[in-house]
């Protein structure tokens, strides 16, 4: 036994702490969470006799970008003085953000409770290892950034090729070798390019919205089944026709880039927002990749008369 548990330590109880950092994760990792749950053993061994897990956090990022209940929970129980450990297999499950982490440490030497991973017991009123825990902190912290730097540089190498299809739109399928083709249902090719047809003719979205209304003509949308993306019909509204008329994939165009994301706080929370950039600032931009249902010059078009009916 480790000559930092205290009797004043084992009169408290002890906190697992199990997170997994997405749904993907949690459903297929099961090994990883396994040896997670087998900490509860641990300290039982070392004669803790209370042993609270708390997993409601599995499936969630500790980046600091996500509320997590289950750590603010144990947090809270920690700072009422009754918890001797919390303990986690690996100390990044606890957080991967400096905020959250100097957090749990401080409350933790304020009421003198040990923290716990698979190589050690650490305490935070110990000099040493209140720096040991501040430095571990900093590199879970690096190492997601490191591990997300590289995730997205590979997504922007595969993007400039113009292979990064993750879903194809209404009216394209994508192949097993990552290109996009044309939905081989007539019906939803005569519709989509029926919205076109019908927007050049009237001169705006909504005309083009209550022709499709006034007829009695749904359009086609894609909606996740059990086999997987399917077509469904449905009555027509002003964003799906405005969406259809703006995206570029309709004019033969690969694009990648059309957003970013932009973080901000609401209420003393992070949150993130997403904004829309403007043409000249898409990140790829590749003409006649693929089949189109209109031409670039015609989406152009469309730009400048949407933007006119918006001015007027």
């Amino acid at each position: 036994m480790s000559d930092k548990i205290r009797d004043r330590h084992l009169s408290r109880k002890a906190v697992l702490y199990v997170r997994q950092s997405s749904t993907y994760q949690a459903t297929h990792y099961e090994e990883s969470r396994r040896l997670q749950y087998a900490m509860g053993q641990r300290l039982r061994d070392f004669g803790w006799k209370a042993v609270d897990v708390i997993d409601e956090d599995l499936g969630l990022s500790a980046s600091g970008t996500v509320e997590r209940t289950g750590f603010q929970r144990m947090v809270a129980e920690v700072s009422l003085d009754k918890v001797g450990i919390v303990a986690a297999r690996e100390l990044s499950r606890f957080a991967r953000n400096s905020r959250d982490w100097q957090q749990l440490i401080e409350v933790c030497r304020i009421v003198d409770t040990l923290l716990m991973d698979v190589e050690s017991i650490y305490d935070p009123r110990n000099g040493n290892d209140r720096l040991l825990l501040g430095l571990k902190g900093s590199l879970n912290e690096y190492e997601l950034d490191l591990l997300r730097q590289r995730s997205l540089e590979a997504r922007r190498q595969k993007a400039r090729r113009g292979e990064l299809v993750i879903t194809a739109p209404i009216g394209y399928r994508k192949t097993p070798d990552q290109r996009l083709e044309m939905d081989p249902d007539l019906r939803v090719q005569h519709a989509l390019r029926l919205i076109f047809e019908k927007f050049f003719e009237l001169g705006a979205v909504r005309q083009t919205m209550m022709w499709f209304i006034e007829h009695g003509l749904e359009l086609p949308f894609t909606h996740p089944g059990p086999a997987g993306w399917e077509t469904v019909w449905k009555r027509p509204s002003y964003r799906a026709v405005m969406s259809v008329l703006r995206n570029p994939i309709y004019a033969g165009a690969y694009v990648y880039g059309r957003t970013e994301v932009v973080p901000g706080l609401c209420q003393g929370r992070p949150q993130r927002h997403l904004v829309r950039k403007s043409r000249e600032d898409w990140s790829v931009l590749i003409r006649d990749h693929h089949a189109g249902y209109i031409t670039w010059e015609q989406l152009q078009r469309i730009d400048e008369m949407i933007s006119k009916n918006a001015q007027a």
